[in-house]
């Protein structure tokens, strides 16, 4: 069995005060015969008449206590269990830390002025010193209360980054925690007969129905009630107690001993129960706080099963922030309307003429009652006090009494000051109201989803995005990136530089396969045209964090922008056109999806071939670039025609060894009349070393040929002779603007 956290006599609306109104819930038993005052067939059964249909009877009970209802919507759904722990702890290590270090600290505080002056300056330090630990840790642990209690709150609320958004998750939140309620009290009153079997309440036996229940009609009929509950009965002889539900009202046998005035007076206080609807009340209180309500069963169930000292400090250290809710603030709420249906419920009975029955009991009862705190008297108790409730009765009386010549004058009481009449929650006006606030809500959701649906969609980021590369915008294209790749395309004027190009190819015929979402992100799958090819790719989407006027949120493409890798040392290279800086290392240039042509400035020594390079959606890797530069073939005939004229001029020099030349004589020191001859030219092999540098040598099968002549002095006196020698040439060959310039490399 289990007991109710928000009422502690469960389900029951009891007119004692005893122990016994701590009895768990106890739902229903089969139907039984129906009596000749039982409800029309056709409604729920044995549910109160005097309603319409079973909609206003839920509805009226429902919207009764809305105290008790907001403070179980507080406490449940806001963690007020664990802000009140989160408080306490750190107020209690606030507090323990400022009461040994706060004397200290306080005392350092003091000026030196004050601190040095005579007297008073010790007296101002040895007062901070003695006091300042206790002052801070009161006032530590007060503000770390403070900041506990508010920190719970406010990180259940973190992901509202709008007012908008505020509000939203708090109508969310509201919306959950009134259908939970609902579908809570509606499971209590459908299934009330079959949760009473359990709990062990059973059918009356013939004597007892024959004693019991004509009373329960006689008591009806006085009330203007033209049907009753069913009546079940609990096997309890010690005490007498009645208890009320949605469908039902369970006695003990116990009073069925007492006189037939008190049972009526009794039955008379549990049908205006069941015919207000109380229980309906408390059942929807409990369902809005259903989450706090199973966890305070926990406790109660075990203090009621085990009751000794030790089990109650158990159940107070592991269970005291769930306690001190429900005590402090969900049964203060809710307990005020119990006690006030209690004072109504009394009504009953002098409605009845059974005042006199109600008035023994009571002061049978008095001698039972024992002493409550002011809080709970005051606050938390479910039944008032029995003297206030013998003095109420006092204070009224129906229209056929007559107050006598010495009697104080009474309230004359009514059936419409019980009951209401058939609706006594007049919901006309709010309806109006909650209907056009309703139908404005809906026109304006609608037209948000519109929007959102029409501007806000991953589909709207990828179809930005890719339309911003095809306006070649960069402002445009930076606005649809992620922050860190957006900030990085508005601070990079090369980037913009090669989008505007006109060698850039964007991607064209862009054509949406599929999205793919999970949470705040996505994945699109995106075909389209790079060049002449049609391609595939996946583009990363993530929802934005921050809302478009407090409600938008769009959405962004993570990894729009990717990086090409320049080998170090490429003098003139060009991507789209566009000069890249040569640097002495490797370094990265940012790009965009599509065609990028990699060249080089044209010279008359090289040419670079054009390279096509296709940047994809989402490339997460660096695509080098290396501008191969080959010879031009009108640079051969060019480089040939300085290196002959070079050698020439070697050939005209008359000296052994001619300065910067390739070939010099051998052997003939005396040698004279020189005269060199190219027979032929050696075959030059140009090789590029870069953009405007070739490096010129002369293969072994390709070398030339030169011959000398001269005369020399022998023994014999002057002779001629003829030398031949192999000839090749190196050199670097570089280019100034148009011409080239040949630098022979010589060995000495």
């Amino acid at each position: 069995m289990q007991q109710d956290a928000v009422q502690p006599s469960g389900d029951q609306q009891n007119l004692m005060t005893d122990n016994s109104s701590l009895v768990p819930t106890r739902p229903s038993v089969p139907e039984g015969d129906v009596t000749r005052h039982d409800a029309e067939s056709g409604r729920l059964a044995n549910r109160p008449p005097g309603y319409p249909n079973a909609i206003v009877w839920l509805r009226v009970g429902i919207l009764r206590d809305w105290r008790g209802v907001l403070g179980s919507f507080i406490a449940a759904w806001f963690y007020v269990p664990v802000a009140l722990f989160t408080a306490v702890v750190l107020a209690v290590v606030a507090g323990l830390t400022l009461a040994f270090t706060g004397g200290g600290m306080f005392a350092d505080l003091v000026p030196d002025e004050v601190r040095d002056a005579p007297i008073i300056g010790r007296l101002v330090s040895s007062f901070l010193e003695q006091s300042g630990g206790a002052i801070g840790a009161f006032v530590g642990a007060a503000l770390a209360f403070l900041v506990g209690l508010l920190m719970v709150p406010v990180l259940r609320f973190n992901g509202a980054d709008s007012g908008v958004s505020l509000l939203a998750q708090l109508v969310g939140i509201a919306a959950a925690a009134i259908l939970v309620g609902v579908l809570y009290t509606l499971y209590r009153v459908l299934f009330e007969h079959r949760l009473l079997r359990v709990s062990g309440a059973r059918e009356l036996s013939r004597r007892e129905k024959e004693l019991v229940m004509p009373i329960l009609h006689d008591c009806a009929e006085r009330l203007g009630l033209p049907g009753v509950p069913r009546l079940l009965v609990e096997d309890d002889p010690v005490s007498t107690n009645a208890r009320t539900y949605a469908r039902h009202i369970v006695v003990t046998t116990g009073l069925l001993a007492d006189p037939q005035d008190e049972i009526a007076a009794l039955l008379s206080h549990e049908l205006v129960h069941w015919r207000t609807g109380d229980e309906i009340t408390s059942a929807f209180v409990r369902g809005v706080g259903l989450p706090l309500v199973l966890v305070h069963a926990v406790p109660t169930w075990l203090m009621r099963k085990f009751p000794h000292p030790a089990t109650n400090m158990f159940v107070f250290v592991f269970f005291w922030p769930v306690l001190l809710t429900m005590k402090y603030l969900v049964q203060p709420l809710h307990r005020a309307d119990v006690r006030a249906a209690e004072y109504r419920a009394d009504l009953g009975a002098v409605m009845t003429g059974h005042t006199e029955g109600l008035r023994a009991v009571l002061e049978r009862r008095k001698s039972f009652e024992s002493g409550r705190s002011g809080w709970d008297e005051a606050v938390c108790a479910e039944h008032p006090p029995n003297e206030l409730r013998l003095e109420r009765l006092e204070s009224v009386r129906v229209d056929s009494d007559a107050d006598g010549p010495e009697t104080p004058p009474r309230r004359v009481i009514a059936s419409a000051e019980l009951f209401g009449g058939d609706d006594p929650v007049d919901l006309r006006r709010p309806a109006v109201i909650g209907g056009v606030a309703l139908l404005s809500f809906c026109l304006l959701s609608s037209l948000l989803g519109v929007v959102q649906w029409g501007f806000f969609r991953p589909e709207n980021a990828v179809d930005g995005y890719f339309s911003a590369l095809r306006d070649r915008n960069v402002d445009d294209l930076a606005g649809w990136l992620n922050p860190e790749a957006a900030a990085a395309v508005r601070d990079d004027a090369l980037l913009g530089e090669l989008i505007r190009s006109a060698d850039y190819q964007p991607p064209t015929d862009i054509d949406i396969r599929a999205i793919e979402r999970e949470d705040d992100d996505a994945t699109a799958t995106v075909s389209f045209v790079v060049g002449e090819n049609r391609m595939e790719a996946d583009v990363m989407l993530r929802r934005d964090e921050e809302s478009t006027l407090g409600v938008f949120k769009g959405w962004y493409v993570v990894g729009g922008v990717s990086t090409l890798s320049v080998l170090a040392g490429q003098q003139g290279l060009m991507i789209n056109g566009v000069p890249v800086p040569e640097g002495p290392e490797e370094q990265t240039v940012l790009s965009v999806p599509g065609v990028h042509v990699v060249t080089a400035a044209a010279n008359p020594l090289t040419e670079v071939v054009p390279q096509h390079i296709t940047v994809l959606p989402g490339a997460d890797v660096d695509t080098p670039i290396h501008a191969v530069p080959e010879l031009k073939p009108s640079a051969q005939g060019r480089i040939d025609a300085q290196v002959k004229t070079y050698l020439d001029e070697c050939a005209r020099q008359t000296l052994a060894a001619p300065q910067g030349c390739p070939f010099r004589l051998s052997g003939y020191q005396d040698a004279k009349g020189l005269k060199w001859t190219i027979d032929e030219y050696p075959t030059t092999q140009i090789e590029v070393m870069g953009p405007a540098v070739a490096q010129v040598s002369t293969p072994y099968e390709g070398q030339g040929a030169v011959r000398v002549s001269g005369t020399y002095e022998s023994f014999y006196g002057k002779e001629t002779f003829t030398e031949n020698y192999v000839v090749d040439v190196t050199g670097i060959v570089t280019v100034t603007g148009d011409e080239f310039s040949f630098q022979p490399g010589v060995d000495e």
